[in-house]
């Protein structure tokens, strides 16, 4: 008799603890992926909690394991620096939205005596990345930095371990300017590296340039400036050396961007644009009424992606990065209105106009 009354206790107990777990997990939002605009979602989130009282649980694990969290639907969000093919959308069973967040730059930094501001043009760049240029005073690095010494050093390759937007967008530039690069590598979230050390995410090669005189690695521009590492200037399409910046970056981000806002700006046409500039993205199912998603937590996450294209702009320049041009805007906004749950508008539900 006293064990039915402890299971009864135990049911009775579970039933009325459910619900208020539930409201629990409605105010927890939970996201993956791109470490590349992981310094402004963590402003973002951490401002949007104080705010809100939402908590946005974010693991920067690199836009490969955010697509995958994605498509395994253990996470609200994905986020990634690369959007998806039209081959990648086929594997998901129900329509995946791209929301543009910023715009960043991942620059080429390096570890040298002195870190002079370094000049470089696209073809250098692939040969130091192929293999193919080895010395720092390599005469094709001497000739485009007159004034700078340059050591007769090896020249250390560091690039990211783990499947990376970052990477497919420094990649997608190089299979743009370097046909050889294009053939030999090509593009990807990963890719078969011709040479050099691999690193965890942009704090990873951040470290091992730090570490390691005489290395040269790609990251995004924030992790560069906190860690006081030099960034080369980028020879672009309109001939100019540009320093990647908020102004340069902008430039890059002018361009027409699709309805679905799929678009890369890498080896821009704008002729004060940095080359090596991206959009980042949140990727989230279109319908939301999967997996037992209640539909309260459907509206926060409209709510928050709201929030992050609008009053969420302000932390991105502060921070490095480009907050999104207004046409951009305009379709992010149409893109978050497109969200269902049982196929009707979430975005109507919370006052969205």
């Amino acid at each position: 008799m006293k064990t039915l009354k402890s299971i009864l206790f135990i049911l009775i107990f579970s039933l009325l603890l459910t619900p208020s777990l539930l409201i629990s997990q409605d105010k927890e939002l939970l996201g993956a992926g791109a470490t590349f605009p992981y310094v402004l979602y963590s402003k973002m989130f951490d401002a949007y909690y104080k705010e809100t009282g939402i908590k946005v649980n974010y693991q920067s694990i690199g836009s490969g394991g955010g697509i995958r969290q994605l498509k395994e639907k253990t996470v609200d969000f994905g986020a990634s620096d690369a959007f998806l093919s039209d081959e990648q959308l086929k594997e998901y069973d129900s329509p995946v939205l791209h929301i543009p967040i910023c715009l960043g730059a991942v620059v080429i930094t390096y570890n040298l005596p002195g870190n002079p501001e370094l000049k470089l043009t696209p073809d250098v760049i692939a040969d130091i990345f192929l293999g193919k240029i080895k010395k720092w005073n390599d005469p094709k690095i001497v000739s485009l930095n007159p004034g700078v010494k340059l050591p007769d050093k090896n020249i250390t390759v560091v690039h990211r371990s783990d499947g990376s937007g970052t990477t497919f967008v420094f990649v997608d530039y190089l299979s743009k300017v370097s046909q050889e690069w294009a053939t030999k590598v090509g593009r990807g979230t990963s890719v078969a590296w011709p040479v050099g050390l691999g690193g965890k995410g942009n704090e990873g090669v951040t470290g091992l340039v730090k570490q390691i005189p005489g290395s040269i690695g790609y990251v995004e521009l924030i992790y560069a400036k906190q860690n006081k590492l030099p960034v080369a200037l980028v020879k672009n399409k309109s001939g100019k050396f540009i320093k990647p910046d908020l102004s340069s970056i902008t430039l890059a981000g002018a361009a027409n961007i699709p309805e679905d806002t799929r678009v890369s700006i890498t080896d821009t046409d704008a002729p004060d644009g940095y080359p090596i500039s991206s959009y980042t993205w949140i990727l989230v199912y279109k319908e939301q009424n999967y997996k037992n998603r209640s539909l309260e937590r459907a509206k926060q996450l409209v709510k928050l992606l709201w929030w992050m294209i609008h009053d969420g702009q302000k932390y991105t320049e502060p921070l490095d990065y480009a907050k999104l041009p207004n046409n951009a805007v305009k379709l992010a906004e149409k893109i978050i209105k497109s969200i269902t749950y049982n196929g009707k508008p979430v975005y109507k539900e919370v006052g969205i106009k």
